[in-house]
């Protein structure tokens, strides 16, 4: 089976786009996570798939696969490259659009200047639907890791973020922490694990371990996150910018349970067609 696919990036945080409303969507867990290899395959953080909603009034449905193959809930920087990619293909004529994912509806925008905001929904601190499995609801938490006590906050956005902050984000123990938290049985689904140093009240460095993908260069909800969490604590004002390895996205969130917003580029980078009967295989 040949696939035709486009390859994008919000941020550094890279994607491959499957347009399922031409063409059949059967990949396997197994197929994905070949295809995400940077050396035998296509490469990728995630693989996202714009499908036809079946939702009155709702314009695409948005599927997201880690680089291991597992579904997951949501992807912000996947959503703003979403939106470019069903203007690029012509699937749409609106500058913003109604999209499904499996956390809910979020409505990607182009703007004029070129640049994609997000209407991410509001954030979730309820442990139960973030999920985290503690008695009850606090702003920070703390577990015991490799014989360090580790301090953080807890958000959904759609999926599950770890919040930690760092003094200097260069020497942040994001692998190592990350693994192991984004692992822990504290986390029933897993999660996504944030270093957040703070510049200003206004401005944090950012780097995110993603689960099922390990660090990766941006991460739209874990931005999201880092900065909702921030403002909770009284430690950032909105909006805020966040400097990720990857490049800048700004976060806006007025509190309580108002949307989230987040602002930032999508760019195409390539076009390709697969044959993934073959990479199967081999």
């Amino acid at each position: 089976m040949k696939l035709k696919f486009t390859k994008m990036h919000g941020t550094g945080n890279d994607f491959v786009v499957i347009d399922a409303t031409q063409q059949a969507f059967t990949l396997s867990e197994k197929d994905i996570s070949l295809l995400s290899n940077r050396r035998f395959g296509i490469g990728f953080d995630q693989l996202l798939v714009v499908g036809q909603s079946k939702i009155k009034d709702v314009d695409f449905s948005y599927r997201i696969f880690n680089a291991d193959g597992g579904e997951v809930n949501q992807c912000g920087n996947g959503a703003r490259c979403f939106v470019t990619f069903v203007h690029d293909k012509n699937l749409t004529n609106k500058d913003e659009i109604i999209v499904e994912t499996r956390s809910g509806i979020i409505k990607p925008r182009l703007e004029a200047n070129g640049s994609v905001s997000v209407n991410m929904g509001p954030p979730i601190f309820n442990p139960i639907k973030i999920p985290i499995s503690v008695e009850k609801e606090n702003n920070k938490y703390s577990l015991d890791v490799n014989d360090r006590r580790i301090e953080f906050g807890a958000v959904s956005m759609g999926n599950p973020h770890a919040v930690i902050i760092a003094k200097n984000i260069d020497d942040a123990p994001v692998e190592t922490v990350g693994r192991l938290l984004e692992n822990n049985e504290l986390f029933p689904e897993r999660v996504n694990v944030n270093f957040m140093e703070i510049r200003s009240r206004e401005s944090v460095n950012l780097r995110v371990w993603e689960r099922g993908a390990g660090e990766t260069l941006s991460c739209g909800t874990g931005a999201c996150a880092s900065v909702v969490f921030g403002i909770k604590v009284g430690l950032l004002d909105s909006p805020c910018k966040v400097f990720t390895r990857g490049g800048e996205l700004t976060i806006f969130w007025e509190g309580g349970e108002s949307d989230v917003y987040m602002c930032g580029s999508a760019q195409s980078v390539f076009e390709g067609e697969i044959d993934v009967d073959r990479k199967s295989v081999g």
